[in-house]
């Protein structure tokens, strides 16, 4: 299975919901939460060009945030992205 990190803030609920979908599939992940840690948020938004969190990655590739992963659940291709089918 492919490094699945995802970094988050403790007040975001699409963060909570993206977490959510990965542990019930059973998914290993590394959290970093950026919450009061300003200069890694704006780290994290220059090498992405996103402003918003979740923002998940798999195998070192930005997948995006919690919309998009559940849309690749929703399409059954989550999987295939995790590299377990």
């Amino acid at each position: 299975m492919k490094a699945v990190e995802i970094y988050t803030k403790e007040s975001c609920p699409f963060c909570v919901r993206a977490k959510q979908l990965l542990t019930q599939k059973g998914v290993a992940f590394v959290e970093h939460n950026l919450e009061g840690k300003p200069d890694e948020l704006e780290a994290l938004k220059k090498r992405t060009g996103w402003r918003t969190v979740p923002q998940i990655f798999i195998g070192g590739e930005l997948i995006g945030g919690f919309s998009e992963l559940s849309a690749l659940e929703f399409s059954g291709k989550l999987d295939e992205r995790l590299g377990t089918h």
